[in-house]
């Protein structure tokens, strides 16, 4: 099974640490309804904006998240692909784009690379972008697999994967602490995750409007990471404080 409800909410500038707590929540969700083999897709450059280290920040905490529900009966695999929102429309840059974005989650080490066409930005793909396509993926690949260094050692990946972490464990915890006491599983429960959605505990600005959501949440790109804003300051809120800001969610 694969589940890309994490990047949908980053196509919706929803800020990182929501996104994060979706994939562990559709991973979480595929194990208990009996999952064995679980595809979770990583899509970089997702919002657009976002920076090599901080799209591999955001990935390393959604991957330590997810993989660390592995067990004998549950086993994740990683996709990587790059971000539909983030080509740009002229051609030539877009090629560039597409070789830097694969290069650059290689260092997942993914064991499924989704190629996306270069034109996507302008035209749905024919064979032969298709095939140029995969042949700059391919390019990138080969160069990668030469030899990369280790992210995951570099100070600001490893902070901002370690405050994603933190934050996501928090928007988790609010979720099980809105659910009625009669409620075994909070975060498999429907009713309970509608809430979350509802109470903008899981929320992005691109549902404002919608009566589901909440949608109140302000989001700005601030360092190269998708982060809530005070639209007030333009300071950049934590969960915490995102959430204390909408009413204490």
């Amino acid at each position: 099974m694969e589940v890309n409800d994490s990047h949908q909410w980053s196509l919706r500038d929803a800020p990182d640490a929501v996104a994060v707590a979706a994939a562990f929540l559709a991973a979480y969700n595929a194990k208990k309804a009996g999952v064995r083999h679980y595809v979770a897709q990583y899509m970089f450059n997702n919002p657009r904006g976002t920076s090599p280290a901080m799209d591999l920040a955001k990935m390393f905490a959604k991957i330590e998240l997810v993989e660390g529900l592995q067990d004998l009966s549950f086993t994740a695999y990683r996709e990587a692909r790059s971000g539909l929102n983030s080509l740009p429309l002229d051609m030539d840059q877009a090629k560039g784009h597409i070789g830097s974005s694969v290069h650059t989650m290689m260092a997942i080490r993914p064991h499924i690379v989704h190629v996306v066409g270069y034109t996507e930005a302008n035209y749905h793909v024919g064979p032969k972008e298709l095939i140029e396509s995969c042949k700059i993926a391919q390019g990138a690949i080969r160069n990668a697999l030469l030899g990369l260094p280790d992210p995951r050692k570099d100070e600001a990946v490893r902070t901002r994967r370690d405050e994603l972490l933190d934050e996501t464990r928090y928007l988790l915890d609010r979720i099980k602490g809105i659910a009625a006491s009669d409620v075994d599983d909070p975060w498999t429960d429907g009713k309970t995750l509608a809430r979350a959605v509802k109470a903008g505990i899981l929320d992005a600005p691109h549902l404002l409007g919608t009566p589901v959501a909440c949608g109140k949440t302000i989001t700005r790109m601030v360092d190269s990471a998708c982060r809530a804003v005070n639209p007030a300051t333009g300071q950049p809120l934590t969960e915490r404080q995102r959430l204390k800001w909408l009413g204490g969610a």
